[in-house]
């Protein structure tokens, strides 16, 4: 049914979903978007599904946005771009609304939009040593519609640290900074997920579903204003001439003209 993820749902209701294009570090290409997208309103309409765990498949859990199909956007047209960056938004938004506790199983390095997925999980698990980072400003872009989910997640002051760096750091930190719920050894990661999956299947689902629906309105962190920004943002950045020099820099593999 997808191309780029997998879905499998075992006998107690605990659905895993896998970014599944291990060859390109299971970057966000346009057709991962929609179906990441479809594969949230298809496990929300499930009421079989209780507990829904990400990850990626290969050494990386998501190496952010796919450099291609953000160059793509940049001799587009000023409307096409925003629609593009909106189906971002959606996409992002979908998954941080679904009606399932959604737990991250951090495998690999997340960069990007990894960061992003992993912000917008309930509770994140990641392997020590693993790489994260915010590494949109390294090739001319910035983390604009990931941007109101990390800044919910990690609060601005700790965001702040890492945001426009594009410095990396490992799973340690990312705990710090409230990323991750937890670090464990690779060895104790599929330990780690599933407890949490078992805390979850000794609780009556509509409640589960209820609650998480309590905590997002309560919290109110993530205001459409917010989103709507983040996705102009986002499509004016894709036309700025630094944009252009950081993707091309990337596919030419050489250094940008501002790198030192």
């Amino acid at each position: 049914m997808f191309k780029t993820l997998l879905l499998e749902t075992d006998t107690r209701g605990v659905a895993k979903l896998t970014l599944n294009r291990p060859e390109k570090r299971n970057a966000l290409s346009a057709q991962m978007i929609a179906e990441l997208t479809q594969a949230a309103s298809q496990v929300a309409a499930d009421p079989a599904i209780r507990v829904v765990v990400l990850t990626g498949a290969g050494q990386s859990f998501c190496a952010g946005g796919d450099l291609g199909w953000m160059r793509d956007q940049m001799g587009m047209d000023a409307d096409t771009r925003k629609a593009e960056a909106r189906k971002l938004a959606v996409m992002l938004g979908a998954l941080n609304t679904l009606p399932k506790p959604l737990i991250g199983k951090i495998q690999g390095n997340a960069f990007g939009g990894g960061v992003g997925l992993a912000c917008i999980c309930d509770l994140a698990i990641g392997v020590e040593g693993v790489k994260f980072g915010l590494t949109e400003t390294r090739l001319g872009l910035i983390p604009a519609t990931i941007g109101p989910y990390v800044l919910a997640r990690m609060g601005e002051g700790r965001a702040r640290q890492v945001f426009m760096s594009s410095r990396l750091f490992e799973a340690q930190e990312a705990e710090r900074l409230g990323i991750l719920s937890k670090a464990v050894s690779r060895d104790g990661l599929d330990a780690a997920v599933e407890e949490e999956v078992t805390a979850y299947l000794s609780c009556a689902p509509g409640a589960v579903s209820a609650a998480k629906s309590l905590a997002l309105k309560l919290s109110a962190s993530v205001p459409q204003s917010s989103i709507d920004m983040s996705i102009d943002a986002l499509a004016e950045r894709w036309q700025d001439s630094e944009a252009e020099e950081g993707t091309a820099a990337f596919f030419e593999k050489r250094k940008a003209s501002w790198a030192d």
